[in-house]
């Protein structure tokens, strides 16, 4: 993968949106990758729309990852604290290998957008499957 982020302004028009990847979360749920990236230092992005009760499995990010809430009630959770209520407009910094898990809360939908560095060839590790919420 050698792709890099855009040497000048791009416009990435809405409607491309895809199904997540098999495994990364309980259900799989709506993305739309806003900036792909790939090198070191650049920058990844998506937005995605979970469904009611859908949440990642454990994962972290090798350069941390910004998560701003755009609607919905979300839950965020690092490992070993409080499961938190998020709402629009909420953003939330995990740093770099901080093990988190994030989704929508059992109740409604919940959309974000999701900003991460790459590293090393990825901007991800993807973990085990939530088993309890605290």
């Amino acid at each position: 993968m050698n792709r890099s982020n855009p040497a000048s302004m791009t416009i990435r028009r809405a409607g491309g949106a895809a199904l997540s990847p098999a495994g990364i979360s309980s259900t799989p749920f709506w993305f739309e990758n806003l900036l792909d990236g790939g090198g070191d230092g650049d920058l990844a992005a998506i937005r995605a729309d979970l469904a009611p009760g859908t949440i990642t499995k454990w994962h972290s990010h090798p350069r941390g990852q910004l998560l701003y809430a755009l609607s919905g009630v979300g839950l965020a959770q690092v490992c070993g604290g409080e499961v938190n209520e998020l709402r629009a407009g909420d953003a939330v910094w995990f740093a770099p290998g901080e093990k988190h898990w994030h989704g929508a809360s059992p109740h409604g939908t919940f959309a974000y957008l999701s900003v991460q560095l790459w590293q090393d060839g990825r901007n991800v590790d993807w973990l085990e499957q939530v088993e309890q919420r605290r």
